[in-house]
């Protein structure tokens, strides 16, 4: 479930993206108007004011600012890397743990 939860979120990330970047809306002279298809794009795009990724141009345009984006995509590439190295320690503490008790065999 929440594989499924994380590539709605991927997506709804990816198409604002798209929007913005087919519009060429990169720059505040170049703002466009956008819309959330749906709730999850919705949450995403509100984030994404919050942060600094989306900017308000008037009353109801957006434009996306590139390094701002480019700077949260490597904030969460980041986190998933210390997450997954994390992981992979604890598995390998596990392994080495399990070893040294005398492991799991298997006699006949």
């Amino acid at each position: 479930m929440a594989t499924a939860a994380a590539a709605l979120i991927a997506r709804a990330r990816r198409d604002i993206q798209h929007h913005f970047f087919s519009e060429d809306a990169v720059r505040a002279d170049r703002a466009v108007a956008f819309t959330p298809s749906n709730a999850i794009e919705g949450r995403q795009f509100k984030r994404m004011l919050e942060r600094g990724t989306i900017r308000r141009e008037g009353a109801d345009r957006y434009w996306i600012d590139v390094v701002a984006y480019d700077v949260d995509l490597q904030q969460r590439h980041r986190r998933v890397r210390i997450v997954l190295i994390l992981l992979v320690i604890v598995l390998a503490g596990a392994l080495i743990a399990l070893e040294v008790s005398g492991g799991h065999t298997i006699t006949r």
